[in-house]
Order: C-alpha cells, then structure tokens, then sequence
C-alpha cells in the first residue's frame, strides 16, 4: 500500500469537555479539507483504500471510538486515540476546553505496474 493523502484538523468541544466532540470536529475539519477525485479519475473502488485516522486528546480514554468510525465516509478505517490534544483551562473555574488535534492518511495499493506515466 501506498499512502496518498495526509490530512490533518483540529476541533474543540468548548464547555462540556467531551472528548469525543473534540474529536469528531477534529476528523470532520481533516476530511473536509481532501477531495480524492483520483479514484473516479482511475476507476477505482473506494474499497481498495486504507484509512489511519489518528486522534490526539489528552484522555484518550473518554472517546468513542465507534462514532468516530461511523463518520469515516469510504474506505477501510483504522481509528488510533493517542494521547495528544490540549485541555486549555478557565480562570472561572469551568470545565477546561478541549482540543483535539486528526491526522486521516489514506493508502491505496500500489499500482505503479498498471500506470506507466511518461
């Protein structure tokens, strides 16, 4: 497999420190930055495509990973939560913000055999 895309996003659950909000608006910036015409372009299926998405937060713990999969839109997805992201604390005394940092690579085999590009 070859990687062809690295995307990467951040997003912030502002108020209820929920981590899984942080990261899926973290998934959602990523993805929405790519747009993979290539496979329409070579006829591919989007099911040969490997997907690692990897989700920075700072309780890795407290994500759903099951709802982040549900929003992967093609493909084969591999879903990581490593510690990472930032808790940015209040002076009020509030629930901390919560960021969370994405990075979506994509892989597709290599087909380097099938095209030659002159």
């Amino acid at each position: 497999m070859k990687r062809l895309i690295l995307e990467m996003g951040s997003g912030a659950d502002l108020y209820g420190m929920d981590y899984t909000n942080a990261a899926v608006r973290a998934f959602n910036d990523a993805v929405r930055h790519s747009s993979i015409i290539l496979f329409r372009s070579l006829d591919l299926d989007h099911a040969v495509m490997n997907v690692k998405v990897t989700i920075g937060v700072q309780d890795p713990e407290q994500v759903d990973v099951d709802r982040l999969m549900a929003e992967v839109p093609r493909g084969n997805p591999q879903i990581n939560v490593v510690f990472g992201g930032h808790n940015i604390t209040t002076t009020a005394g509030e629930n901390p913000t919560v960021v969370a940092t994405c990075a979506i690579e994509a892989f597709v085999p290599d087909l380097s055999q099938d095209w030659n590009v002159t």
